[in-house]
């Protein structure tokens, strides 16, 4: 067996895009919104100031999932849905490790759904990017469980029966300490979300709306189209009040106290739109209900908190037990509650 690659030490300061691309060929379909995150993950990685060699990237299985190939960096392209509990195990055995999970909607939210909520909820220090085109596409074009009910496709002549898996509102729910939504023709925007996502410690999680021009193109299109996204898309900024619109006429705030609203900037008031606050939970499970058809789609970090990582509260466990001192198998076996089954 050949020996497995090994990337010597580079230094942070000198790395390029260049030295994050792969000499693989990408095989993804020409016009696919993959390509615009891989080219803003590769541009990104550089500013972070970690060795090459410190980059993982795991992924499951999908049109997605490819993108360990592209990355010259470590990276394993894994299991359907299980990419979460692998890079757990990797972050768990090497904390000094930055980890990546590449996803997609069909990965992440079908099969892979209880791994993607308990990721969230332990809070592993990871960051996990969801590429969202609302599709199956690796397997020609089915409806997954983010399209939206009435989806008609290959698996679904008559129209979805379904209702929509909402990921920013599982994420949260889950009790992620790090949520984003992006999209990927916003170069700078999916750039910026890339950074803060690694900055956090903890489990960081960007949903990145993505077209898949082949089995499900302009999905997203009054978000990407110049004529209508000024109309369709809030920019979410901490400590800035909610405002969007050609002219940034309208804004988000809430009537009578507890109902969000779209309203009039100039009649009524800039000082009384709501101002976004990305550690208040409760802003961030109200933005995450936002139906499209009523309020514009929230791009930025939803929800940003710190809480103890898994990895860290592990760790220091480990120190714990080995200040106890050492124990044999036996007496561990044999503590409590004990049988012998003849």
């Amino acid at each position: 067996m050949d020996s497995l690659p090994v990337i010597n030490h580079t230094d942070p300061s000198t790395l390029s895009k260049a030295d994050f691309t792969s000499d693989q060929d990408v095989r993804w379909c020409p016009g696919c919104g993959d390509y615009s995150i891989l080219a803003q993950v590769q541009r990104t990685l550089p500013e972070l100031n970690i060795p090459r060699e410190n980059y993982v990237f795991v992924s499951g299985i999908g049109c997605s999932s490819r993108f360990p190939y592209y990355m010259n960096t470590y990276g394993m392209h894994s299991i359907h849905g299980r990419a979460p509990a692998i890079a757990t195990g990797i972050k768990a055995a090497r904390p000094d490790l930055s980890v990546w999970v590449i996803t997609g909607d069909g990965d992440s939210l079908s099969i892979g759904g209880n791994h993607f909520i308990h990721v969230m909820r332990r809070n592993v220090d990871l960051q996990l990017m969801l590429f969202n085109n609302r599709i199956y596409g690796i397997t020609k074009g089915q409806y997954s469980p983010t399209s939206e009910q009435g989806k008609i496709t290959k698996s679904t002549p008559m129209g979805s029966i379904d209702h929509p898996i909402n990921p920013v509102a599982i994420a949260l729910a889950a009790n992620a300490t790090f949520v984003a939504r992006t999209i990927d023709v916003e170069a700078k925007h999916l750039q910026s979300m890339i950074k803060r996502a690694a900055e956090h410690r903890g489990t960081s999680f960007i949903e990145v709306y993505q077209n898949c021009n082949i089995f499900n193109d302009g999905a997203f299109a009054p978000l990407s189209e110049k004529a209508s996204k000024a109309d369709h898309l809030l920019y979410l900024e901490h400590g800035k009040p909610m405002r969007f619109g050609k002219n940034n006429e309208k804004g988000i705030a809430m009537i009578g106290g507890c109902q969000p609203a779209v309203v009039d900037v100039q009649s009524h008031g800039e000082e009384n739109l709501l101002v976004h606050d990305e550690q208040s939970e409760f802003i961030a499970l109200m933005l995450s209900r936002f139906v499209r058809s009523e309020f514009p789609t929230l791009i930025g970090v939803i929800h940003a908190v710190e809480r103890p990582t898994y990895d860290s509260m592990m760790a220091e466990q480990l120190k714990q037990a080995q200040q106890k001192g050492k124990d044999t198998i036996q007496a561990l076996l044999d503590r409590g509650d004990s049988w012998e089954v003849t």
